[in-house]
C-alpha cells in the first residue's frame, strides 16, 4: 500500500522557509499533484468559518492514555528495534459539542512514546494513510542527521518511507511533523516523545506517566459549540483557542477520563513534551513538587542521577520543542493537579490532568481537619 516515492515528494516540498526550519532546503516549485492539493488545503485554513455545525467524529478521543507507555529498558546491550508510526488525520471532539480536524501519529496526542537506549539501531517507518489529505514526515530531536530524519521520511498520502538511525546521546526528546506549515501540523497534534536511556538505564520508580502539551488555534471562541476550523492568523498572532494536555479539554481530569491513580508511597516519574508550537509550559504538580527534575529532558551519560538532577523544583519550564522528566513522591493521599502555572490556560483554555494518590492519611505530614472543619475534595481511606 505504501510505495516509496521520496524523490517526487521532496521535489514538491521546495517551499523555502518552513522547510528550512526543519533542516531541509530546496528550490524547486511544487509539482506533485497530491502535495499541491495538501498545501492548498492547509492555506485554506486561514478562511474564517464561525457557524459550522459540529461534524461527525471518526475517533472517540485523541487523548493518549498517560499510563500507556513502553516499559523501561532492562537490557545491558544494544539491539535493533522496529518502529512504525502512522500519520492519521481524524475528526474528534475537543470538548462536548466542539469538533476539530486533528493531525496525529497513530490517532493519539501525544504520539506513542518511542523508547530505546544509547547505541540501539532503530529501523523506523512512517506511513501516511491513504485517506489523509496532506504530506507528513517525522523530525526526531534524538538524531544526528539532516532534518532529524524529516527529509528521509516525507511521504504523500498513501505512501511511506523508512530510515534507520542509532541514538548517540541520552535524554527525552520531541519528535514532530516538519513539512511546510509545520507549526499547523504540530498544533493540530503531530508530536510525541522519544526517550533514549543511558547505557545503565534509569533509576527504578513505581509508576510512569506521559503527557503532551500543545495549543489549538481555531476560528471560534473557546467552548463555542460547532466545528472549529484551523485559524492560521490566530496561530501567527499566538492567540490560541485552547491550550491542552493530551489533545482534549481536561482530558484526564476526574470529570473526564481521569483521574490517573497511583498508590501512596509510589515514586512517580512523569514525562512531558511540549509540542507548542508557540507556548512554553510552566509545568507544576499542585500539592506536590518535582523531587528530582531533569530540565529539557537531559539525562547523565555517566549514570550519576543524584548529581545531575535538580531537587525539589516546584515548576519546570518546558519550551516548545522540548521535554521534561520529573519525579514525585507520594507520602499522603491527595489529588494532584497537573497544570501549566500560566493559570489562565487552566481556568480558561482547558489544560488539566489529575492524579489521585490512594492510601491512608498521615496527619504528621498533612492534616486537612486540624480544627475539626470539613473540607471538600476526594475522600480516601
Amino acid at each position: 500500500m505504501f510505495k516509496t516515492q521520496r524523490r517526487r515528494v521532496l521535489q514538491a516540498l521546495g517551499l523555502g522557509g518552513a522547510v528550512t526550519i526543519a533542516g531541509c532546503s530546496g528550490s524547486s516549485p511544487p509539482t506533485a499533484e497530491d502535495v499541491e492539493t495538501a498545501t492548498s488545503t492547509d492555506a485554506a485554513a486561514t478562511t474564517t468559518q464561525t457557524s459550522e455545525p459540529a461534524q461527525s467524529t471518526d475517533a472517540e478521543t485523541v487523548a493518549a492514555d498517560p499510563t500507556e507507555l513502553p516499559d523501561p529498558i532492562g537490557r545491558d546491550q544494544p539491539t535493533e528495534i522496529d518502529v512504525t508510526l502512522e500519520a492519521k488525520e481524524v475528526t474528534a471532539e475537543v470538548e462536548p459539542g466542539v469538533t476539530f480536524d486533528y493531525m496525529t501519529f497513530d490517532g493519539e496526542i501525544p504520539g506513542p512514546m518511542v523508547r530505546a537506549r544509547v547505541g540501539d539501531t532503530i529501523n523506523f517507518t512512517m506511513e501516511n494513510l491513504p485517506d489523509n489529505m496532506r504530506p507528513h514526515n517525522v523530525d526526531f530531536h534524538a538524531i544526528y542527521g539532516t532534518g532529524g530524519g524529516s527529509v528521509a521520511t516525507t511521504a504523500a498520502p498513501g505512501d511511506g518511507n523508512s530510515m534507520s538511525f542509532s541514538p548517540q546521546y541520552p535524554g527525552a526528546f520531541i519528535y514532530h511533523c516538519a513539512v511546510p506549515n509545520l507549526d499547523m501540523h504540530i498544533s493540530a497534534g503531530m508530536f510525541g516523545m522519544i526517550v533514549v536511556e543511558p547505557e545503565g538505564g534509569l533509576p527504578e520508580v513505581d509508576q510512569e506517566l506521559y503527557f503532551g502539551q500543545h495549543e489549538l488555534y481555531t476560528d471560534a471562541d473557546t467552548g463555542a459549540e460547532g466545528h472549529h476550523a484551523f485559524d492560521m492568523d490566530a496561530m501567527a498572532n499566538e492567540n490560541p483557542t485552547y491550550v491542552l494536555l493530551n489533545g482534549e479539554k481536561y482530558a484526564y481530569a476526574a470529570a473526564n477520563q481521569g483521574p490517573v491513580n497511583v498508590d501512596q508511597g509510589d515514586r512517580v516519574r512523569v514525562f512531558m513534551v511540549t509540542g507548542g508550537p508557540n507556548y512554553s509550559s510552566n509545568f507544576h504538580p499542585i500539592g506536590n513538587v518535582w523531587s528530582r527534575a531533569y530540565r529539557d529532558g537531559g539525562l547523565p551519560e555517566d549514570g550519576d542521577f543524584e548529581a545531575y538532577a535538580d531537587k525539589n523544583v516546584q515548576t519546570m519550564k518546558v519550551p516548545p520543542g522540548s521535554c521534561m522528566i520529573g519525579e514525585m513522591e507520594t507520602p499522603v493521599p491527595e489529588r494532584i493537579k497537573m497544570v501549566d502555572h500560566a493559570l489562565s490556560r487552566v481556568a480558561r483554555k482547558g489544560l488539566l490532568a489529575e492524579v489521585d494518590v490512594n492510601g491512608t492519611e498521615d496527619e504528621s505530614i498533612y492534616d486537612p481537619d486540624a480544627n475539626g472543619s470539613s473540607h471538600e475534595g476526594p475522600k480516601y481511606e
